[in-house]
């Protein structure tokens, strides 16, 4: 069995010279301003799943020994940190759009103070769960959210659960709601095709560490009408607060229960060209792609995923800003 390594134990493994041009990009104390980066391709990028996987295929064994996908955040920040043509520029923003929940139930409740928390224990939340996925030959897991769409079968997670940023794209994709020590109580859903920013697929942008799947029905039903779906909010405020969840699967986790992170979001300190934010969290690799809801509940909107953490010790998760290119992202996924 491959012992998982956390979020933060895999970047360490930046090289120091990567790891100091990160701390001299500086502080982010307030929104950063658009700079003159070279311009990202632009669009989404969607891929026909092919391969979904026999019937059976993630048994109760293979999901308990996939790899945190944490080690592809980990290489996609390697390569962005190495190459020119993926330098960031300004996240697009337009106006504030807000997306319902797909039930009554999934309303979003009169927002509670946040207390901060790094890392809570948590019940099966029926329309979040684990994402499952190969890539290379390799089985691996995230995090992701039953997410509001014309279809009711969209799923969100982070763009490194569902394309190597850049390079290929994800087999044997599967989400497996309220996943809890092993068992599946609401199936095991395969997705049918896979959407990303083109600026995620094509450069592993870490600004755009987003995607969405749309699944195959089950039982003839679609995804919504089983577990429910969260309502979605894009190009909104900076500095909201925040309850997070995922499945954290390196130590001092296992990945078999759900864990939450709550707090205000800041700008991340260490490389503000990311334009991302953080919250007080130390949740661990297979966490990553698990939702941000604004406020203190999973009953919230959702408005970004977990992405990335720094060093053996970090205190703090960054989850991407959802602006207008995520939302076009979302918009194609949502209609397919």
């Amino acid at each position: 069995m491959r012992t998982p390594k956390t979020l933060a134990t895999a970047l360490l493994s930046l090289s120091a010279a990567a790891l100091l041009a990160l701390s001299a990009a500086g502080a982010a104390t307030a929104a950063p301003a658009p700079g003159n980066a070279p311009a990202d391709p632009s669009g989404v990028t969607s891929h026909t799943v092919v391969e979904t996987g026999t019937a059976g295929y993630w048994t109760e064994e293979r999901m308990r020994n996939a790899i945190p996908g944490d080690v592809l955040a980990e290489k996609a920040m390697k390569r962005n940190n190495n190459s020119k043509a993926a330098q960031n520029r300004a996240v697009d923003a337009g106006a504030p759009s807000t997306v319902e929940a797909a039930a009554p139930s999934l309303q979003a409740k009169p927002a509670q103070p946040i207390q901060p928390m790094a890392n809570a224990s948590e019940s099966p939340v029926k329309h979040i769960g684990k994402v499952f996925f190969t890539l290379g030959g390799a089985n691996y897991v995230c995090s992701g959210n039953s997410i509001s769409s014309g279809n009711k079968s969209t799923v969100s997670t982070a763009g490194h659960c569902i394309n190597e940023g850049p390079g290929a794209f994800a087999t044997k994709w599967t989400f497996v709601p309220a996943y809890l020590n092993g068992a599946a109580p609401y199936g095991q859903w395969t997705a049918k095709s896979l959407y990303a920013p083109t600026q995620w697929s094509s450069a592993g942008n870490m600004a755009y560490d987003t995607g969405f799947a749309v699944m195959s029905t089950l039982n003839g039903r679609n995804l919504s009408d089983v577990v429910g779906a969260s309502g979605a909010r894009f190009n909104a405020a900076r500095g909201l607060s925040y309850k997070a969840f995922g499945y954290p699967a390196g130590a001092p986790f296992n990945g078999e229960s759900l864990k939450s992170c709550t707090g205000t979001a800041t700008n991340d300190p260490n490389n503000s060209s990311f334009m991302t934010q953080g919250i007080p969290c130390n949740m661990t690799g297979g966490s990553s792609g698990g939702p941000w809801f604004i406020g203190s509940s999973s009953t919230g909107y959702q408005n970004s995923v977990n992405s990335y953490g720094y060093g053996s010790n970090s205190t703090s998760m960054y989850g991407p800003y959802w602006g207008s290119v995520i939302q076009q992202t979302y918009n194609s996924a949502a209609a397919a």
